[in-house]
């Protein structure tokens, strides 16, 4: 029996909020599939997701049509992974 590794495309995003906006942007982020992790953070970014797609035009859809629509933030930093 073999087994096709298949490698996803995969990126972290560092996220500058409005304030006191946290919470409802962690909300908001939780309900897209695609976002593995999403942690509240203290310092120059108020969240950190992890997130993955098949390819990378996919990751990029993920990040101009779903996260940087929500509302409330300011900035984002996009760290794509490489191997």
């Amino acid at each position: 029996m073999f087994f096709i590794a298949i490698e996803m495309e995969k990126a972290y995003m560092l996220i500058s909020c409005e304030i006191g906006e946290e919470h409802s942007i962690y909300l908001q982020l939780k309900e897209i599939p695609e976002i593995k992790d999403c942690t509240i953070t203290f310092g120059n970014y108020d969240i950190v997701v992890s997130f993955e797609a098949d390819t990378a035009a996919q990751l990029n859809n993920i990040i101009t049509s779903k996260i940087r629509r929500v509302g409330k933030i300011r900035s984002t930093i996009t760290l794509r992974v490489t191997d």
